[in-house]
């Protein structure tokens, strides 16, 4: 069986600039050994994109905050995490989820078995987001969270993710009692 992980917006602007956390800076070792435990070929990555317009968009009209901007160094991806990254597939995402990442990998799930793997941030909002979407896309497939590698807006809300996507049946590790 193939198992894939996905990196979800390890962006410059979620751990440590616009909407920066001491948690999400607190992943990011972990994040690193979790991407090197799997062969570069099995690895995705996502990334929150937006552009100038975004405070005109729902998103920003409910979270005034300009970040993931296409282009600017808060968009990049976190640069000792981009350089793990090289082979992988990477999808720009206007939106918490990804609709195109659920449809490639439902085509993957139809030619062979896979498991999935999340990681990245922020655990209550695209990692929670991306994880309902795939298993509602391809609701047989095994899809975890491994908690040790997210974080969430705050920490509160990162246990509250959790906690729901264990009641969708989405396997959660490393998970901290």
């Amino acid at each position: 069986m193939r198992k894939i992980l996905i990196v979800i917006d390890m962006q410059n602007d979620f751990i440590d600039a616009a909407l920066g956390t001491k948690e999400a800076v607190a992943i990011i070792d972990s994040v690193k050994e979790k991407i090197r435990s799997y062969p570069p070929e099995d690895v995705i990555a996502t990334m929150d994109t937006h552009s100038e317009d975004y405070m005109e968009s729902q998103e920003g009209l409910n979270l005034p905050v300009m970040h993931c901007i296409k282009g600017t160094d808060g968009w990049q991806l976190r640069p000792d995490i981009a350089e793990l990254l090289t082979e992988a597939k990477i999808y720009e995402k206007p939106t918490f989820g990804s609709t195109a990442l659920a449809a490639d990998l439902k085509m993957i799930s139809e030619r062979e078995k896979i498991e999935l793997e999340l990681i990245g941030l922020c655990t209550d909002i695209c990692v929670v987001s991306n994880a309902l979407l795939l298993k509602a896309t391809m609701p047989e497939v095994k899809i975890s969270v491994d908690a040790a590698c997210c974080a969430g807006v705050t920490p509160d809300r990162h246990l509250a993710a959790l906690e729901t996507m264990k009641s969708c049946q989405i396997h959660i590790i490393n998970e901290e009692k």
